[in-house]
């Protein structure tokens, strides 16, 4: 992912109004991030919990999704994620409820998958393989890893930009 400044992500977001962007809590550590081993920008609001906020390239243009965790339920659970489908970081993964962007999302629809918490998904895919997942081709799985991490959120993003 290229570096990305302040005001390249508050424009990217599709389902929040310009309002709700400019006030969103952003990454303190934006400038010390690891931006080419990163295959989205994904963070916690420090000040409201239960908001998050991912920044993804999805057909070379920037888009970003805020993101809520449903409040009164159990929202961190032992599951795989959706998106990175690491078998071994499961104990941290949450609910995460996005509105669809557009008239949609402005009339309430929305969808939900589960994410890892912290979005250490870029990370997670990084992680040097077991020997019983790497088998004869450690470096593959590693690519393939990251391969389908981009896919399976780049295939989200579509599903909130979509028109129902």
């Amino acid at each position: 992912m290229n570096p990305l400044t302040e005001k390249q992500i508050r424009s990217s977001f599709v389902n929040a109004s310009r309002r709700e962007a400019s006030q969103l809590t952003l990454p303190s550590d934006l400038a010390d991030l690891r931006w080419d081993r990163l295959d989205y920008l994904g963070w916690v609001d420090r000040k409201a919990p239960l908001r998050a906020y991912v920044v993804l390239t999805v057909d070379d243009a920037l888009v970003g999704l805020a993101l809520r965790a449903p409040e009164g339920t159990a929202s961190r659970r032992r599951a795989v994620c959706a998106w990175c489908e690491d078998v071994i970081a499961t104990d941290d993964v949450s609910l995460y409820v996005v509105r669809r962007a557009g008239t949609a999302g402005r009339n309430g629809d929305t969808i939900g998958t589960l994410i890892c918490t912290e979005f250490g998904c870029s990370r997670n895919v990084r992680r040097k393989p077991t020997i019983v997942e790497a088998g004869q081709d450690p470096a593959g799985l590693v690519e393939r890893r990251i391969a389908g991490l981009r896919e399976r959120s780049v295939k989200f993003a579509r599903e909130v930009l979509r028109e129902v």
